[in-house]
């Protein structure tokens, strides 16, 4: 199969055709990634990549497919074709039954099989460097150590991908789980992977890559149960950088020069948005990684007596029928609630009253990057009334009334006004500058920071403690018979 994909050292005339429509691939796949940077193109730009990757895997059959005729290799062809069967079957039955609420779960499951996929490339190219080994003419260096990488960032992205998977599908505790030694742990294992990686290579040794497989396997498994739920965005996000990485250095193994552009895109967009996942929260990426922030699953925190202005639908209701400007603020309460198609409903209903409905995403707000603008689209909502936080803020203090749904930490003014609290600094919704802010929670429980909110207190807040699907159902209601 190595042997297969590899491009010939002196290219005949179709061997340079199907490089250039390798290229030809990679230009698409740069046009759809340029796409994915606004709501309103995202869309098309999703299908400009995949058209890129169809592209990419048909010049790759068909050069199989000619080999495998001149080199009597039908068997890898019919192989190759019930994998593409499967796998495509596979993925089309999950893209089409996996709920909204349950997209970061599948996001982090992809980001796992694509950096299992690149690891096993790798293996092949193990098991063939046993005979290659047995003749004295190992692979040349430069390949040995593009297996190692593909093994290494492959695995540790496949095993941390299904603890994410599982901390978000609720599996494993979304705390953060304390390791003995702490990062110290995570340093030795890597120590001792890169230790294995040179041992393989110096040595000539395949074992060596096995070990190398071992160690980052749980290497995986202790970097990431370290992370909060919550932190889940950032990771996914760099896990999915990981996963591009180590399909590059899969092409780089085989000599795919489309695995390699795809995976370099992958690569590089995935840590560019995990950085500005990161610069969200003003905090370091290695604070997300090491620090083991979040205490998510706290228990409610204890007003005391502090005022609390709680209001029913009705109450809602009103302060909705008098607005002229209303801004949505939604979190991961909503994607709980699934109630993003019961706000689209609400909002139509004001917008039938003249009330100007827009909507104020936060980019870390949910479980991975996106995810608000995901649940919105899927109800419709145009893409011109989402604003990023730039946008947001300036409005606030002119908006009539601001609906926060499922929202917490990100509408904190603890971040901006409280120097010793553990998110200050973190950029916010500034909510608390409109005229009315009405919250949507079913109970004054912390985010996933652990801290309490005083915009819960304000005396311009009013608080409808429900499930954000009911309650934004029962105040359209309340609002149709006004």
């Amino acid at each position: 199969m190595i042997a297969l994909l590899q491009v010939p050292d002196a290219p005949s005339a179709i061997d340079s055709v199907l490089l250039l429509l390798y290229v030809a691939a990679g230009a698409l796949f740069i046009f759809g990634l340029r796409g994915l940077g606004s709501p309103r193109t995202a869309r098309r730009g999703n299908q400009i990549a995949a058209a890129g990757m169809v592209l990419a895997i048909l010049v790759t059959l068909y050069y199989v497919f000619d080999r495998s005729r001149t080199d009597d290799l039908s068997v890898l062809w019919w192989v190759i074709v019930a994998g593409l069967a499967i796998g495509g079957a596979v993925g089309a039955l999950l893209a089409l039954r996996v709920q909204m609420t349950a997209m970061p779960e599948l996001v982090a499951a992809f980001n796992g099989f694509g950096g299992g996929a690149s690891a096993l490339v790798a293996f092949a190219a193990i098991v063939a460097t046993d005979t290659v080994v047995a003749t004295n003419t190992p692979y040349a260096t430069e390949t040995e150590i593009t297996v190692g990488l593909s093994i290494a960032i492959g695995v540790v992205t496949f095993s941390g991908s299904f603890v994410a998977y599982g901390k978000l599908q609720g599996v494993i505790t979304g705390r953060p789980v304390a390791l003995p030694g702490g990062p110290y742990f995570n340093l030795v294992l890597a120590i001792l992977m890169t230790a294995a990686s040179v041992w393989a290579i110096v040595a000539n040794e395949p074992l060596g890559y096995w070990i190398l497989a071992g160690i980052a396997l749980v290497l995986g498994v202790t970097g990431v149960l370290p992370i909060g739920g919550a932190d889940m965005p950032v990771v996914i996000s760099l896990l999915n950088s990981l996963s591009g990485v180590a399909a590059s250095m899969a092409g780089f193994v085989i000599g795919n020069q489309g695995l390699i552009i795809a995976g370099a895109l992958v690569g590089a967009a995935g840590f560019i948005l995990t950085v500005q996942m990161s610069e969200a929260m003003n905090r370091s990426l290695s604070n997300v990684l090491f620090a083991g922030f979040g205490t998510e699953g706290a228990g409610p925190i204890d007003a005391g007596d502090k005022p609390v202005n709680s209001a029913t639908p009705e109450d809602v209701a009103i302060s909705l029928n008098y607005a002229q400007t209303v801004l949505v603020v939604p979190g991961y309460g909503l994607a709980v609630a699934q109630a993003q198609h019961a706000v689209r409903e609400l909002a139509t209903a004001l917008e039938e009253r003249d009330v100007t409905v827009e909507y104020a995403i936060h980019p870390v707000a949910g479980r991975m990057p996106g995810h608000m603008n995901v649940l919105l689209a899927e109800a419709d909502v145009p893409y011109d009334v989402l604003l990023d936080l730039d946008h947001s803020n300036p409005k606030f203090p002119n908006t009539d009334v601001v609906l926060v749904v499922g929202a917490n930490d990100v509408v904190n003014p603890s971040a901006r006004d409280d120097s010793g609290s553990p998110i200050f600094g973190m950029p916010i919704l500034e909510v608390d500058r409109a005229a009315t802010t009405v919250v949507i929670k079913r109970s004054l429980s912390p985010g996933f920071a652990g801290i309490d909110n005083p915009l819960f207190y304000l005396p311009s807040t009013m608080m409808l403690f429900s499930d954000a699907k009911g309650a934004i159902e029962h105040v359209t209601e309340a609002l149709l018979e006004l």
